[in-house]
């Protein structure tokens, strides 16, 4: 068997977390590889919304194994909250959910170093989420970080208070950053405990075992290929590869062990934070797309930027990650335009561009459209694709040759019944 990969194409907050649901009777694991609690996925089914944000999206299924990887960084106090919600619905997730003991751990000073970093920038802000993400893989890269196989050693306590004095050194860089550290730690160290009544493993061995095994499984992405620490636009980027190779560093599997790359990307577009965003509308349109979208971020709650469909990002991120099919979602949020547009390639200094150079920030980057016949209908209670309006077929086919990838699947609506197959 191989691994299964579904990640965002855009700048994250695609849907990823829907269609991991929707997809999750199909496999035997779900794998978080990367990113941390910056991640909002949201799942939506009998009347109830959840917000995931380092559980992987397969928890709600019975008889799936859920697996937090190596590449995740994760906050246990976050954790615990996200355990904690799970309780009122009888998830029996100490039976469901593993984590590799090879996962970093977020500290509270981690959090400090993040905002004091972030509120030193200015006007110059990357946009960050403010829960130590960064902080946490500079660690990791820098050969200091914690993992969660550390809490079960004797001298946990002291290699804590070893990182920390480190961080409290930096702090010292930010004169005017205020902090009080001591109740931070005590709930953190009270989380610690509860992360210890989980299931830890060498997860390396654990997800080439299930391999052998024939076990069916799939990799879940957080943020989107647009925010890779490396493809990404740069630094406005997460810290982290979002990529298809990211699932190899991630959770330890082979190249060779990849399958089918399932690529995720919204019917517009939309991005958190700074940074470039070429088809970003300022307007009215833009202000109705997030409306009608309730496009507001699912861990931070800020307002996303939010704008026209970009062909020429999208034609990339499916390269650098070898997509082999689409889910188009939030296709509803389009329900009442008569006319939408699709943006197929920019104009930066009098050049034509089919894809992002290698900086476009301060850069002009004009977006040329075409203008697309909008279906200008209610969507929300189609079964099948078959009985979709002419207009939403005529845009997915649209898409396809542009993108020369097939869009197997369309969401019309947040519950995990709104999603409707594309069979071609």
């Amino acid at each position: 068997m191989k691994v299964d990969v579904l990640l965002g194409l855009q700048w994250g907050d695609e849907g990823k977390g829907k269609i991991v649901d929707v997809f999750t009777p199909k496999y035997d694991i779900i794998a978080r590889f990367q990113g941390g609690p910056n991640a909002g996925h949201t799942l939506e089914f009998e009347g109830i919304k959840h917000v995931l944000h380092t559980i992987p999206s397969g928890i709600f299924r019975d008889d799936v194994m859920n697996l937090v990887g190596n590449g995740v960084v994760i906050d246990p106090v976050i954790f615990q909250g996200e355990l904690d919600k799970l309780e009122p619905f009888k998830i029996d997730y100490k039976a469901r959910l593993v984590i590799s003991k090879k996962a970093h751990l977020i500290l509270p000073s981690h959090r400090l170093l993040d905002a004091a970093s972030e509120a030193s920038k200015g006007k110059n802000k990357i946009g960050s989420t403010l829960k130590g993400i960064g902080p946490t893989y500079m660690d990791k890269t820098g050969r200091n970080g914690l993992r969660v196989g550390d809490i079960y050693s004797p001298n946990f306590k002291a290699k804590y208070d070893s990182l920390v004095e480190k961080h409290k050194s930096m702090l010292q860089r930010y004169p005017d950053f205020e902090y009080d550290l001591s109740e931070a730690e005590e709930t953190w160290m009270a989380a610690i405990e509860r992360l210890k009544e989980l299931t830890a493993v060498d997860s390396e061995h654990y997800i080439n075992d299930a391999i052998k095994a024939g076990k069916k499984i799939l990799a879940e992405g957080a943020q989107g290929t647009m925010l890779d620490i490396d493809f990404g636009t740069y630094p406005f980027v997460t810290s982290s590869n979002t990529v298809t190779a990211g699932t190899c560093t991630g959770l330890g599997v082979a190249p060779t062990r990849i399958g089918n790359v399932i690529g995720i990307f919204k019917a517009y577009c939309t991005r958190v934070g700074s940074g470039p965003f070429p088809t970003e509308l300022k307007d009215e349109v833009g202000e109705r797309i997030r409306k009608e979208g309730f496009e507001f971020g699912a861990t931070t709650g800020r307002p996303r930027r939010c704008g026209w469909i970009d062909i020429p990002a999208l034609k990339y991120a499916i390269m650098i990650n070898g997509a082999s099919e689409l889910s188009m979602m939030k296709a509803d949020v389009l329900d009442n335009f008569e006319s939408i547009r699709a943006c197929t390639h920019y104009m930066i200094n009098g050049e034509r561009y089919d894809y992002f150079p290698y900086d476009v920030t301060g850069m002009e980057v004009v977006p040329v459209y075409e203008n697309i016949k909008g279906w200008n209908c209610d969507t929300t209670k189609l079964s099948s694709f078959d009985d979709a309006p002419n207009e939403l077929k005529s845009y997915v086919s649209y898409l396809e040759q542009k993108l020369d990838v097939p869009i197997t699947v369309v969401s019309v609506g947040p519950d995990r019944t709104q999603t409707l197959e594309n069979k071609h």
